[in-house]
């Protein structure tokens, strides 16, 4: 085996990942070794606006209860209240980079992508996306702004600076990069890709990212070719990918032309819901019901849900089929 890295109080990297972490948990039962993860996403609990941040969550959680590892979640922008009691926390925008070095090998490549006039709000339904897009997504030809303390602003947010604030996210996670230590960087979703790069081009660790949703998800089919460029060149950049769903792995496959070798399907969990309240439910009716509960988008299906439901109709007709999800602003001229 053609060692590359070996410490004691760190892990053992070679060109192959999975075999790495075979070989390592081994190793865990002779010498306690410790799985630094440096992790970049773009939302966390309370602060999110869909299921992205809280699958990060549920995913930083679980691994943070593990003895051996521990995890540093990046986002952003911290809003305060999010919970730091199983993990460090960083928001970008805390970390000053005045008078610091960047690490540009093929950086530059890296912001091109985000030297367009492009409209771009990922996780909002149409009728949502054209209430946000009356507006001009900046540019990245200016310099970097800072604060007197050498500081970048972040939204956090999915606004009409989007583009911006993903080129300069990854100009301080490349930052960040180079004052922490940690084994392995971790990305989720394509607006922290750029940031996941930066990070491996200023530090060499393995980096893994998580392939939650591709623009053919989201888009319904008809990708925006930006958003496409930046996910093939996360996933070009990629040690390792991992993707939802085997449906989701072959589109990464197919759409994206990566080896399959490279890409592992997890499953995301579910968490059992402990109600403080045990009193038994009574719905007042003798229907059974089948609930829809999420935005009314192409990506959550919600025409399957109709025609579901027009099939069982035509067999049973004690079932009561319910839509729900959160209120949302509605467009003027609608």
């Amino acid at each position: 085996m053609n060692l590359s890295v070996v410490r004691f109080e760190n892990l053992v990297y070679t060109d192959d990942i999975e075999r790495d972490f075979s070989f390592n948990i081994q190793l865990n039962k002779y010498i306690r070794i410790i799985m630094r993860v440096l992790m970049f996403g773009w939302e966390f609990p309370p602060n999110i606006s869909g299921g992205l941040g809280t699958a990060c969550y549920g995913l930083t959680k679980g691994l943070s209860s593990l003895d051996d590892v521990e995890v540093t979640f990046v986002v952003p922008k911290l809003f305060g209240g999010e919970d730091n009691s199983k993990m460090d926390i960083i928001g970008a925008g805390d970390v000053p980079i005045i008078n610091r070095t960047v690490n540009f090998k093929d950086f530059r490549k890296s912001i091109n992508y985000f030297e367009v006039n492009s409209k771009l709000v990922p996780y909002v339904d149409p009728e949502d996306y054209l209430i946000q897009t009356a507006y001009t997504v900046e540019g990245t030809n200016s310099l970097i702004e800072t604060d007197d303390q050498g500081k970048v602003k972040f939204t956090g947010k999915y606004g009409p600076d989007l583009l911006s604030e993903i080129a300069r996210y990854a100009l301080v996670a490349n930052i960040i990069a180079q004052d922490n230590e940690f084994d392995i960087i971790h990305v989720h979703d394509w607006l922290a890709y750029p940031a996941g790069i930066a990070a491996k081009q200023a530090s060499g660790k393995p980096l893994v990212i998580h392939v939650h949703a591709t623009d053919f998800d989201r888009s319904g089919g008809t990708v925006n070719p930006n958003v496409y460029a930046i996910e093939k060149q996360g996933m070009d950049a990629a040690d390792k990918i991992i993707t939802v769903s085997n449906l989701t792995r072959n589109m990464v496959i197919e759409k994206y032309g990566i080896e399959p070798e490279k890409i592992i399907t997890i499953y995301n969990a579910v968490e059992p819901y402990q109600p403080e309240d045990t009193t038994p439910f009574v719905k007042g009716f003798d229907e059974k019901i089948v609930t829809f509960l999420g935005r009314i988008t192409t990506q959550k299906g919600p025409e399957y849900f109709v025609e579901a439901a027009n099939r069982v109709l035509q067999k049973i007709d004690n079932v009561r089929f319910v839509m729900a999800r959160l209120p949302r602003p509605i467009a003027v001229n609608q």
